[in-house]
Parts: structure tokens; sequence; C-alpha cells
């Protein structure tokens, strides 16, 4: 069994101690769970349905989207079986119109969604993982000619698939929902769907572990390979309402630390937990060079949304036309998959998911004394509103510098006087269960 070793700090702080974090052995077991055949397996069908793109036959029962959605909504229903009636399966449908840009005429949009609803009907988070069903050629406008998208984004739906496949045994208080959305080549079209009905009907939704292309080891043109890294995409000043936040981060220099950037350095510190020889590598954008995937019409609405992606991008297999030329094979096609690679990356959203629907949820009122200036830290907080068995919190410092927290200190009281300068370092805040499990991290606000 992995461990990973913190030092953590117990008031009082002239005592010291290494403790070591363990996995959780619920979690380790989901995650040895996800399988490559299984995955080849998501992916064949994905890729046999001849074309995903949005303006595709939704009525053709073996090609087109149409076909393909129902094949995702037909395995969600099948894995609800074994949650006790728990998990609830739609289609999300929207007939939209030419809109003079990348649909030409009438199309029905449809997203497919399945909620495993939490155990505990007073624990109203929820958390999300999903990929883009929508596949495409040369041609974005061209939804005739095949277009297997195996790796873009077959990867991201298979992975929500397997999670769904494995996390039905589940019986977590937090709700977990897994979505396909459609419309990703011609705009992002459902996930704008999907965030505006979260946001219209109130989802506390806390994270958005959004897959986008999770396959493949090699690039183009350089020839690289890397099999033990996957990037996460997280904004840093946050998109919603900036102008009136803007001056209150500007003064406590927390340009690095908006919610999207703390699930960022929680995805990579319980991903690494979990897979083993692994690394997940925080890249401080919303998304690559000047593009967009579907988290972002969520961090649009001020949810905590990132992207997963694989560390290179092969462009001789992604929006293209299946062809070869000059010896070269062009088409986003399974052959080019690496399904080792892509176990350990759908292992690293298996633990993730399972971390944060387990969990406490975040401590309330996380202040930092300023009162008076002192070279000590002192925090004060309160206790979650949901979390059983609550066993202390873990106070997380980093130098200013750093990209990740550095230490936690362990205290089972409701604040802590720590021997280090606001001045020099960031602090944050989470709460942890009897089954080590931690929430989500909180910055604190100044108290006075």
């Amino acid at each position: 069994m992995k461990k990973l070793i913190f030092t953590l700090l117990f008031i009082p702080f002239v005592y010291n101690a290494q403790q070591i974090v363990q996995q959780d052995p619920e979690i380790t077991r989901y995650v040895s769970q996800v399988n490559a055949d299984s995955l080849k397996g998501h992916i064949n069908k994905l890729v046999s349905f001849g074309t995903r793109h949005t303006m595709s036959s939704t009525t053709d029962p073996k090609r087109g989207i149409g076909a393909a959605r129902n094949w995702v909504m037909k395995k969600f229903k099948d894995y609800g079986k074994n949650t006790a009636g728990r998990m609830e399966v739609f289609i999300q449908n929207q007939t939209i119109q030419p809109d003079g840009k990348r649909i030409d005429r009438p199309t029905d949009l449809g997203n497919v969604v399945a909620i495993l609803h939490g155990t505990n009907p007073n624990d109203k988070r929820v958390f999300m993982i999903s990929g883009h069903l929508d596949s495409r050629v040369s041609d974005v406008m061209n939804s005739k000619d095949n277009a297997p998208g195996a790796n873009d984004d077959g990867s991201g739906v298979g992975a929500l698939i397997e999670s769904a496949r494995i996390l039905s045994a589940s019986k977590f208080p937090a709700s977990i929902v897994f979505v396909a959305f459609s419309g990703e080549e011609q705009g992002l079209l459902g996930s704008k769907m999907l965030a505006e009905k979260a946001k219209n009907e109130n989802w506390q939704l806390e994270a958005l572990l959004n897959n986008d292309m999770i396959s493949n080891t090699s690039s183009s043109e350089t020839n690289l390979t890397n099999t033990y890294q996957l990037r996460v995409f997280s904004e840093g000043l946050p998109q919603y309402e900036l102008d009136k936040r803007a001056q209150g981060i500007r003064m406590l220099g927390m340009e690095n630390d908006g919610e999207a950037r703390q699930l960022a350095r929680y995805i990579k510190e319980i991903g690494e937990r979990y897979v083993d020889n692994f690394q997940v590598k925080l890249i401080y954008r919303n998304d690559r060079f000047l593009r967009g995937g579907d988290h972002t019409p969520f961090v649009d609405k001020g949810f905590p949304a990132v992207r997963l992606t694989e560390f290179n991008e092969n462009f001789n297999h992604q929006h293209q036309d299946i062809r070869k030329e000059n010896g070269i094979q062009y088409g986003d096609l399974s052959e080019f998959m690496d399904f080792e690679y892509y176990k350990k990356n759908v292992g690293v959203n298996i633990s993730v998911l399972a971390s944060l629907a387990k969990s406490p949820s975040k401590p309330e009122n996380v202040k930092i004394e300023v009162d008076k200036l002192t070279n000590f830290t002192t925090l004060t907080w309160e206790k979650p509103l949901s979390g059983d068995q609550i066993t202390g919190y873990y106070l997380l410092m980093r130098d200013t510098d750093a990209s990740v927290w550095q230490k936690k200190f362990f205290t089972k009281d409701q604040s802590i006087k720590l021997p280090y300068s606001k001045d020099n370092y960031f602090f944050g805040v989470q709460a942890v269960n009897a089954s080590g499990n931690e929430s989500l991290i909180v910055i604190p606000k100044v108290g006075k």
C-alpha cells in the first residue's frame, strides 16, 4: 500500500510528529477495479456508431449521435440497478436553431445525464464528471463522414461510463453526476445548457472534472511520449463576478487561490495518493492556449470546474478526416490510444470523486485574525454543515511562491495558532473524517 507522509504539527506547537496519511481501503478498491478491457469495450462501441457529430442522425438506431446517446443512457440505467433506486438517468434535450456559426439546421441537442444521489438527504453537495459525446472530422460542419472520435472525446465518455460502473456500488453521502455532453465541437452547446440548468436550480456544485482527450501518449511533430503525467487546467482569477471581487483578491495577494485552482491542487494530492508512479501536472490556465472546453461554461457561472487532459496532443489524430498521406495515418482511431495510460487517468478521476463524495463538507466561517500585529498566525473556523465522524481539521500552509500546499497541521480544535507569519505564507483549512477523507480547502477570510 502506498503511503504519503506529511509533517503534522499539533497544538501546542512545540510538539512535532510524523503521521502517515493512509489510503482509504474502499477508494483503493474502486481504483483497482478500473479495467483496460472494459475501457476498450466502451471505446469500440462508441466508434461503432460511425459518426457522433452533433448534427448527425438522432433517429437511426445504429448510426449517429442519437444511437450513441441512447447506448450511453442504457449503460447508466444498467448500472443504476446497483444503487437501490438512487441513480436518476435522463437526456436533457433542447432543439436549437441555426446560429449562423456551427449549427446550420434545427438540431436536437441532448446531454446524457446520470445522477447518483447521495445517501444523506441533508447533504446537498454535487460533484460532477463529464466528457463530450460528439465527434468531428476536418470540416466541423461535416456530419456525414465517419468521425470515430476514439480519443476526442470517446476517452472522456468512456471514463465517465467506467466511473459510473464502479461507483454505482458506493453509498456516499453526497451526490455524483455523470454527464456526456453534446455540441462541444459546435461551440460548447451542451455544457452551456447544463450549466444554465445548474445555475437556475441552485445546484451546490462544488467540483466538475471535465475529461477531454485522456488516452493519447505520443505527440505529433515533436514525437515525444509521456505515459506518467496528466494535465489539469484551472483558472486563476475567477471569471465569475471578478469586478466585484478583484479588490479583495489584489489586497490579499490571492490571484492564485480561486476555487478552481484549489480543486486542481486537491486532484493532484488525491490522484497521486491512489495511482502509483503517476504525476498530476497543474497547468495555470483555464484551458490550452486560446482554446476552451466544456468546463468553461461552468466556470463562467461561478462553479469550480477544471479540465483533465493528456500531457501530449497528437494533431494527426484530432479533428482529421480518416486518410493516409505520405505514410502517415490520420484520424482519431482507437489504435492510437494507450489503454494502460488511459486506465491510470480514469483511476485519478475515480479516486477524486470518491474522496470528495465521501468527505465532510468544508469548514464554515474560516477566518484569520488580524486584530494586532504579530509573527504568529491564528485561524478559527466552525464545523462543517454536513459530514459524520469528523475527527479533526488540517491547516494547510505553503510559501507564497509555491504551487502546491507544502505542510499539513492537524488539530481536533476549531482554532490553531502557528509560529509562522501571515506575511510569508498562504493558509487553508479542510475537515477530515474517520475514514481519512478530506474536504475541499477553504481559504480564510479576514477576521476582526
